[in-house]
C-alpha cells in the first residue's frame, strides 16, 4: 500500500483489516504500533492524526505480517506483561499467562495458615522458562529463599535475565524436574510448576500462533497431558518438608486426575482443586501435614 504522508489511523485501519483476513485479532495493530512509537495507549489514541514517517510505517507493516503469519504479538515485541510488571520473554521460553498469576495469587493467599510466622521458606518453581513465577513469588514475599529449575539453558538465560532487570535473587538450576534437589539431597518447604499438560493430539486443533513459535518442550506431555505430574510423583516424596505446599497449574479437565495423583502420593495432605477466573479448573493444591 501507498505509505505516503500515512496517518496513525490510516494506518490501525489497514492492519485491522489485514488482521482479520488472516484470521488474527483486529487489535493486535494497536498494540504493536504503541510499542514502536514508544507510547500509551491514550498517547496513541491522541495522536491519531499524526503522520508516520515511512520508516515506522514499514517495521509497523512488517511487524504485522510477521503476526499475521503466526509470529506471537509478544515474540514481536519480546515481552509481556504479568502479575504487573515486564518480563522479556522470546521462542525459547512460553509466554506467561494470565492463568499463572491466580497460582501465585492463591499461593500467596496460603502461606499465613500453613508455616509460621517469620520461619525462613524455601521455595522451588520447576520447569521456570522466563522465571515469571520464581520471580514474582520472590518479589511478593522478599523473605522468601526462591529457586527455579529448568531443563533448557537457553530458557534459563530468559529468566536469569528477567531476574536482573527486575531485582530478584532467584537462584537457577539447570535440570531436569526435581533431579537438581535430589542430587543436592535439598528440600524445600513450597513447590510450584505450571508444567506442560497438553496432551499431544491437541497439537493438531491449536492455533499455530502457539505451536508454531512457543517451545513444545513447555507444551506438551503424552497420550493424555499427565505425563509430568505422574514423573513429579515419583520424586516428590524426596524434597518436600512438612509441612509443606504444591501448587500445580492443570490444564481444563486435569484438576482431579492430577489431585488423585497426589492424594495418592500423600494420603494425609489436603488436596483441593480452584477454580480460575472462567470457572475453569486451573490449579490444585496440596497441603501436606
Amino acid at each position: 500500500m501507498n505509505n505516503s504522508g500515512l496517518k496513525v489511523f490510516e494506518a490501525l485501519k489497514w492492519a485491522s483489516s489485514f488482521l482479520k483476513e488472516n484470521d488474527r485479532d483486529a487489535n493486535a495493530g494497536e498494540i504493536l504500533l504503541q510499542h514502536l512509537l514508544k507510547q500509551t495507549r491514550s498517547q496513541l489514541l491522541a495522536n491519531l492524526h499524526d503522520e508516520l514517517s515511512e520508516d515506522d510505517f514499514g517495521q509497523f507493516k512488517a511487524a504485522i505480517e510477521l503476526h499475521a503469519h503466526g509470529t506471537p504479538i509478544q515474540y514481536i515485541i519480546g515481552s509481556e506483561e504479568f502479575y504487573g510488571r515486564t518480563f522479556f520473554v522470546n521462542e525459547e521460553v512460553l509466554i506467561p499467562r494470565p492463568e499463572t498469576e491466580e497460582l501465585i495469587y492463591y499461593t500467596l493467599r496460603k502461606l499465613p495458615a500453613i508455616f509460621m510466622e517469620g520461619q525462613k521458606l524455601r521455595l522451588a518453581d520447576i520447569g521456570t522458562g522466563s522465571g515469571a513465577i520464581a520471580i514474582t513469588m520472590k518479589l511478593e514475599k522478599t523473605s522468601l529463599l526462591v529457586m527455579a529449575t529448568d531443563i533448557a539453558d537457553p530458557s534459563l538465560e530468559v529468566a536469569r535475565e528477567n531476574a536482573e532487570s527486575l531485582g530478584a535473587e532467584v537462584q537457577f538450576m539447570q535440570g531436569d524436574l526435581l533431579q537438581p534437589f535430589i542430587n543436592t539431597n535439598q528440600k524445600v518447604d513450597i513447590l510450584l510448576s505450571n508444567p506442560p499438560y497438553i496432551p499431544n493430539d491437541d497439537q493438531k486443533s491449536m492455533s499455530v500462533v502457539v505451536t508454531g513459535h512457543e517451545p513444545h518442550r513447555a507444551l506438551f506431555a503424552g497420550v493424555d497431558g499427565l505425563d509430568f505430574y505422574r514423573r513429579f510423583m515419583e520424586q516428590l516424596p524426596l524434597i518436600m518438608n512438612v509441612p509443606g505446599l504444591i501448587g500445580f497449574e492443570v490444564g481444563t479437565g486435569q484438576g482431579q486426575a492430577v489431585a488423585d495423583l497426589l492424594k495418592r502420593t500423600f494420603p494425609a495432605a489436603e488436596v483441593s482443586i480452584v477454580n480460575d477466573i472462567n470457572e475453569k479448573d486451573r490449579m490444585v493444591f496440596a497441603v501436606l501435614k
